[in-house]
């Protein structure tokens, strides 16, 4: 059985005096597409973390990233820093995807 996944999307942004950082977009087929293609647009970078995806495809718009999720979205968006060339956080925004 060939079973096609789904492509599913995740946008996060930080701003450097809040508390976590929050999503700002979710989807899955089109409107993942919408999103990456935006991230690319705008130069955001863009990882692949299938695993994590799954856990913040359950949080609403605008939520704030829940204590048990901050040691993988940290790793994802000191890598987005990295990436960036930028060493202090700035307000930033990374997409993740599945």
């Amino acid at each position: 059985m060939n079973e096609k996944k789904i492509r599913k999307a995740v946008a996060l942004a930080y701003e450097t005096n809040s508390a976590a950082p929050r999503v700002t977009g979710q989807g899955e087929g089109f409107v993942a597409d919408a999103i990456l293609a935006k991230a690319k647009e705008f130069g955001i970078p863009t990882r692949t973390e299938p695993e994590l995806v799954e856990f913040l495809m359950q949080l609403k718009l605008n939520e704030l990233v829940p204590p048990k999720l901050y040691a993988a979205v940290a790793e994802v968006l000191a890598w987005a820093y990295e990436v960036d060339g930028k060493v202090i956080p700035n307000p930033n925004n990374v997409t993740i995807e599945r």
